[in-house]
């Protein structure tokens, strides 16, 4: 008999928000909520340029976790929307830092997915001293054959339906190279070419999150405003390679990390960031606990990748 898989929690209501002002142009949004006393966690979100929701709350139990979020930059309720200036890794985690500080927290645990574990590894290795635990999914570490996996090649065999709209917007003298030519359209001066292509581009990605298409959440990536921001923000993120100084930055620092309680959480079946990246995250990271899902793709709200997420988290919260 199968175990029973755990829900997600209630959304809490947010406690306390607000715009945390940097040295740049960007107003980043941040909120807390849950249990003001409890255990301080910080949810990170994909993308880049997801943003956060309700929903995104909800792997936690509100009665034991200090819950925070944030949007990063470009995205969500931050400001400025879609903008790139000042945008790369570096910035997101000091950002995260400086979020930190102004909450008064000392230590919190870093829980992301997708390119959320990328920003957590990142974080992770660049302050260990701060992170209680890591909760990673769908593993992401932004190397070269991960980019064409998803982007160039790959992943198009599995989804060849998906992939049409995303290849034919690009004239074929230039499809040897999709991520520049899709760079070249969402940098456009006019603004209906980057909205055509950021649609393009943000479909692509919410057509191959699930194990079986979520028709809303297709729908809800093609939304103007979503999509400019999410496809701008990982094409910028994505050309320059994570803003990493190589390829394999990660899983190179692994070792100022070894101490920190670990679980990566993968779906078998997750196309976007395939179960590879994973496995070669738990050998160089044998610590680190990998469970891998049977029954899933991509998303964390997928019913199997949830309940283990909330497993996680539950017990992360009493120990």
């Amino acid at each position: 008999m199968k175990n029973a898989l755990k829900s997600l929690y209630p959304a809490a209501e947010v406690l306390n928000s607000g715009f945390l002002s940097t040295n740049s142009v960007h107003r980043v949004y941040w909120e807390s909520c849950g249990n003001p006393n409890g255990k301080p966690v910080v949810f990170v979100h994909g993308g880049p340029g997801g943003g956060t929701s309700a929903q995104t709350r909800q792997f936690f139990n509100p009665d034991q976790y200090h819950i925070i979020q944030f949007d990063q930059r470009g995205c969500g309720q931050s400001t400025p929307h879609a903008n790139l200036e000042n945008n790369t890794t570096w910035d997101l985690i000091a950002d995260m830092e400086a979020i930190r500080e102004l909450l008064n927290i000392e230590q919190w645990q870093v829980f992301g997915g997708s390119w959320g574990s990328t920003l957590a590894l990142a974080y992770a290795e660049k302050h260990p001293e701060r992170v209680s635990e890591l909760v990673l999914r769908g593993i992401f570490l932004l190397r070269q054959q991960e980019l064409q996996w998803f982007y160039q090649e790959g992943a198009s065999r599995i989804f060849p339906d998906a992939w049409q709209a995303y290849l034919q917007h690009i004239p074929e003298d230039e499809r040897h190279d999709l991520m520049s030519a899709y760079q070249k359209r969402l940098l456009s001066d006019n603004e209906q070419v980057r909205l055509a292509a950021a649609e393009r581009w943000s479909v692509w990605e919410g057509s191959t999150c699930h194990l079986y298409p979520d028709l809303k959440h297709i729908e809800d990536t093609a939304d103007p405003e979503f999509a400019l921001a999410f496809a701008r923000i990982e094409n910028h993120y994505f050309m320059n390679r994570g803003f990493f100084t190589h390829e394999n930055q990660l899983l190179d620092e692994i070792d100022c990390i070894r101490h920190i309680p670990t679980v990566i959480i993968q779906g078998r079946y997750d196309v976007v960031c395939p179960m590879q990246t994973a496995y070669d995250l738990k050998a160089v990271f044998p610590e680190a606990e990998l469970i891998v899902v049977p029954d899933a793709g991509h998303s964390a709200f997928e019913p199997a990748i949830a309940s283990e997420l909330v497993k996680a988290t539950d017990r992360f919260a009493i120990e």
